[in-house]
Formats: structure tokens, C-alpha cells, sequence
């Protein structure tokens, strides 16, 4: 019974962290205050619902246990009267709302009009004050409740650094007395690239988790989607967040089609593309010729986002304009070098020149020690020996890229196609690819 219901409060902290951690930010005004008292939140449900049961509206219960918090909080601090009262009214307000959405309609009224305390909290998280890998790390723990296990491996860095990161920026936010505000004007424009490069990863680690047993999590997905269109609402003339918002849209229209029925991961060459979702690539595109309409076509996320409109366009794999992919993986290799980008590049080079082609990239990449650790630069190479009848070494890639998955279900790919090939010296080309780009 425990257990059941122990799962069931892992599954709605997953989803409701952010939001609740983003509302007591408001209150307190101080996100690493916020993170502890939202906590106190998820040990208060961890002590209270497997001897009560589990609230009719779990996310409603922890949203009202923070805030309770929050106010105890605040009145230790001894606040005026006058504020104490704010948000006390402000409480009764959160608990009147039978299926609340974390967006306080009579907080909006008279706040800003983003009316979105998410989005509050991201541009809190990368204020200026902090240097810019501390911005990411802060907002992506904050946002997305990624843990410093998983954010570490987006960068390719060690987890101590993360951990170190995350602290210190709490520490310099609060004694910064930053503001919990979304910018206006002349100040938007230095933190929005840390915005959108948090926005992405988040979306990224929804689209292909880091750890646990999903191939995707597409609650992230979706927030990042939604984050993404408020960006381009409240910076239409920025073409990045265009930018970034068409390689969202065209990414996620590819998520019904990336696993099959037991969940298990289905990579873009043998994906059915009648289940890519029409709306998500109509809007994708649009956003892709808004981008580069504005003069932006030479940007990080548009470069991407270009990238996927090739596939979104082509009927199959087989038609997709690999050449054309290849060559926008070698602009933005020079927009934004990256050995990530060059193991992409790599993947498309297979499909426009040939296994051989493609292979001579990928060995110098196997030298390069951000790489070290990344499971698909192993799985990669697999498949080019694969498909050029290395069969034995193919296997041994494989498995050297099913042991550094932190993902399950990625790991079991590589497991499957390196079982494929036990017993064998040579093995055929199957069409697939082991690319990040699934």
C-alpha cells in the first residue's frame, strides 16, 4: 500500500514541482528559500498521505501545504503586518480553487501581464548576476526538477560541478535581492539567451530522458512547448525564440511515432510518419519562416529547426534531403562548434556520402574526451560498422553504448542491436540510424 502510494507522490511531484516551487517564489521572493519550503511540502505528503490516503486533489493538497510554509515562513521573518495580511488573502484564494492551473487569475490582475509564475522563475534563475552556465543549471533544476545527475549529463560535465553551480547561484540570487520579475525593454535582451538555451534542454531531456525507464517524458516536453510559445509571445520580434520554438514544434510532432506499444523507443528511420502530428508541423514550419523572416536564419535553433522541417517535409527517409541536412550541420558547426553537432553531422554524412564517409568523422570524435561518456558517439559508430559489414565490431560499439545509457529504454536499444549481431562477422545495412536525431 505504501509503496503505491509513494509512487503516486512521485508522480505528481514530477509533474507539479516547478509550479509549486514557482508560486512560493513569489511569496518569498527568494527561489532557493522557495525550493526547501516546496520540499517541505513533498515530506509532509510522504508523512501524511499512507497513513490518510491520498487527497482527491494530490497537487492542490502540496500547492497548499507550500504555501502554508511560505506564510510561516514569512512570519518568522517578522514581515509587516500589512504584507503578512497580502498573503494570507492571497492564500485563502490558492485553497478556494477546486482544480487550480498555478496561474493565480486574482494574483495576474494585479501583477504584470505575463500572469505566469513560471516564466517569473526562469528569467529570476537567469538574471545576469549569475554567470551563464550557473543560469541553466539553477532554472533547469528549478523548472524542469531535473536532478544534478541528469543535468550534468546534458553538459557533459562532472555532477560536483552542477551541485556546486546550483548552490553558489541560490546563494549570489539572494544576496543579489534579485527580483522576481520578467524584464521589460533593454533588459530582456541578456537573459533571454540563457532562457531559451534552459527552455531547450528542458525540452530535450522530455524528448529523450537522461535516466529512468521512459524513452521520453513528455509532461517536460509539453512545458517546455508552452514556455516557448509565451516567449515568442512577449519577444515577437526576437527570430531565436521563433527559432527555437519551430525546432519544438517539429520535434514534438514526432513523439507518438517514437515508441511502440511497450513503450520501446522507435528511431527516425522506422518511424511511421503518418502518426507525426500535421498541427505541430504546420506550426513548426510557420514559426521556421517567422524566424526567417526576421533576419534569423543563420541562428542556433534555427539552423535546427531547418534541420527538422527536412525531415518534416520528406516523405520518408529514404527522401529526405540528406545533403541539405548535412550542410546545415556544417553551418551551424560554425555558428556554434560543438562535437555534438559534428557527431550529427556525422549522421547525416552516412546517409548523403556513405558509411565510410561518415566513419572517418566519428573516429576522430571517439578522441575527444567531452565525449567520453556519451552513449550515442559508441552507438553511432556501431552503426556505421554495422553498415559496413564490420559486424563483430559493430557488436562491441553496442555494447559499449548500452553500458554508458543512462536511459532504459536506450539501453535496451543498444542491447538488442549488438544481440543482433553476436556470432557474426558481417551484417547488412538495416537503414536505421543511431543518431541523436530520432
Amino acid at each position: 500500500m505504501h509503496s503505491a502510494t509513494h509512487q503516486a507522490i512521485a508522480a505528481v511531484w514530477r509533474l507539479d514541482a516547478a509550479r509549486i516551487t514557482a508560486v512560493v517564489a513569489r511569496m518569498v521572493r527568494d527561489v532557493g528559500v522557495a525550493e526547501e519550503l516546496a520540499q517541505d511540502a513533498l515530506v509532509a505528503a510522504l508523512e501524511h498521505w499512507p497513513r490518510e490516503g491520498i487527497p482527491d486533489n494530490p497537487a492542490a493538497w502540496l500547492m497548499t501545504t507550500a504555501r502554508r510554509r511560505a506564510l510561516d515562513h514569512l512570519r518568522h521573518r517578522k514581515m509587516q503586518d500589512e504584507k503578512l495580511e497580502e498573503v494570507g488573502h492571497d492564500l485563502e484564494a490558492q485553497e478556494a480553487l477546486v482544480v487550480p492551473d498555478f496561474v493565480d487569475a486574482l494574483d495576474a490582475a494585479r501583477q504584470d501581464d505575463i500572469g505566469d509564475d513560471l516564466l517569473r522563475l526562469i528569467f529570476t534563475a537567469c538574471h545576469p548576476v549569475l554567470p551563464a552556465e550557473a543560469r541553466v543549471a539553477l532554472t533547469l533544476r528549478l523548472l524542469g526538477g531535473l536532478t544534478t545527475h541528469e543535468i550534468a549529463r546534458a553538459y557533459l560535465v562532472p555532477e560536483p560541478t552542477i551541485a556546486q553551480r546550483i548552490v553558489r547561484a541560490k546563494r549570489a540570487l539572494a544576496q543579489a535581492q534579485v527580483p522576481y520579475e520578467v524584464p521589460r525593454g533593454a533588459e530582456l535582451a541578456p537573459r533571454l539567451a540563457s532562457v531559451l538555451e534552459v527552455v531547450y534542454l528542458v525540452f530535450n531531456e522530455g524528448y529523450t530522458a537522461t535516466t529512468g525507464s521512459d524513452w521520453m517524458r513528455p509532461e517536460l516536453a509539453q512545458e517546455a512547448l508552452r514556455l516557448g510559445r509565451m516567449l515568442a509571445g512577449i519577444a515577437p520580434r526576437e527570430p531565436e525564440v521563433h527559432g527555437l520554438l519551430a525546432l519544438m514544434e517539429l520535434q514534438a510532432s514526432r513523439m507518438a511515432a517514437r515508441t511502440d506499444a511497450q513503450g520501446r523507443a522507435i528511431l527516425l528511420a522506422d518511424q511511421d510518419r503518418r502518426r507525426w502530428d500535421p498541427l505541430l508541423v504546420r506550426r513548426g514550419l510557420a514559426a521556421l519562416e517567422r524566424a526567417e523572416a526576421l533576419g534569423g536564419a543563420r541562428g542556433v535553433y534555427a539552423l535546427q529547426a531547418a534541420i527538422a522541417a527536412c525531415h518534416a517535409r520528406a516523405p520518408s527517409s529514404a527522401e529526405t534531403d540528406w545533403h541539405r541536412i548535412a550542410a546545415l550541420y556544417g553551418t551551424l558547426a560554425e555558428v556554434a562548434p560543438s562535437p555534438v553537432v559534428e557527431l550529427n553531422r556525422a549522421v547525416a554524412v552516412a546517409q548523403a556520402q556513405g558509411p565510410a564517409a561518415a566513419l572517418a568523422i566519428v573516429e576522430r570524435l571517439r578522441a575527444d574526451p567531452a565525449l567520453r561518456r556519451y552513449p550515442w558517439l559508441p552507438g553511432v559508430h556501431g552503426d556505421l560498422l554495422e553498415k559496413l559489414g564490420r559486424g563483430e565490431e559493430a557488436r562491441v560499439a553496442f555494447l559499449e553504448a548500452s553500458a554508458l545509457a543512462g536511459n532504459a529504454r536506450e539501453r535496451e536499444l543498444m542491447q538488442e542491436r549488438a544481440e543482433r549481431l553476436k556470432g557474426s562477422s558481417s551484417a547488412g545495412v538495416d537503414g536505421s540510424s543511431a543518431g541523436v536525431n530520432s
